[in-house]
């Protein structure tokens, strides 16, 4: 793609953020604790699907395969994780959200959260806060249908003026057309100099 396309998506891409930003005070809160103690699912069964209760959604039930398929090899893991390293560098939740099933349930630290919806909405209000965010994702484990991934990210706090690495490990269930059904994700941040930064963005 020639550069002039590139700075021209990347200015559209930024834009579309900031709009996203600006009107994401709408956005559900989920960490409201009744709202999460009401929540009508559990990550404690961990072998057992997501209910699927979804028909409002028509067509997207009907979208092909996203290949790799389970059962994994350590090279198909490989390619999970590297697309998965490369959508969530993008900061697009859209992009991002595509690689999940439609009824994808989702632990990220103390929110829970269901569907691509909401996913893009997390999504969105998390890259309103962590600007300048750069992610590595590294294999850690694989099975059959399972991936367990170790990370690191780093980003600033613009309202705070301050740095941060993110250090943490998710584990990742998929479908058999190569959806991820289920995301269970813990991390701590710790507070850097931004001259000790050691991620760069590509």
């Amino acid at each position: 793609m020639p550069a002039w396309n590139v700075a021209r998506w990347r200015n559209g891409l930024a834009r579309l953020r900031r709009e996203r930003c600006h009107s994401s005070g709408s956005e559900r809160d989920w960490t409201n604790e009744h709202e999460l103690n009401s929540t009508s699912y559990s990550l404690r069964s961990s072998d057992s699907a997501p209910s699927r209760q979804w028909h409002f959604l028509g067509p997207l039930l009907d979208e092909g395969a996203r290949m790799p398929v389970p059962p994994f090899t350590r090279e198909t893991a490989l390619q999970k994780v590297k697309a998965a390293d490369a959508a969530w560098n993008s900061r697009d939740p859209a992009t991002v959200a595509r690689a999940y099933s439609v009824d994808s349930v989702w632990r990220n630290r103390t929110e829970i959260f269901r569907g691509r919806t909401e996913i893009e909405a997390f999504l969105t209000r998390k890259w309103c806060k962590e600007t300048e965010y750069v992610l590595e994702k590294n294999l850690w484990a694989f099975s059959e249908n399972r991936i367990g991934v170790r990370f690191e990210y780093e980003w600033k706090d613009v309202a705070a003026n301050q740095w941060y690495r993110t250090h943490g490990n998710e584990l990742w269930e998929f479908d058999e057309r190569g959806y991820m059904r289920w995301r269970d994700m813990s991390a701590n941040d710790f507070p850097i100099h931004e001259s000790e930064r050691r991620l760069a963005r590509a």
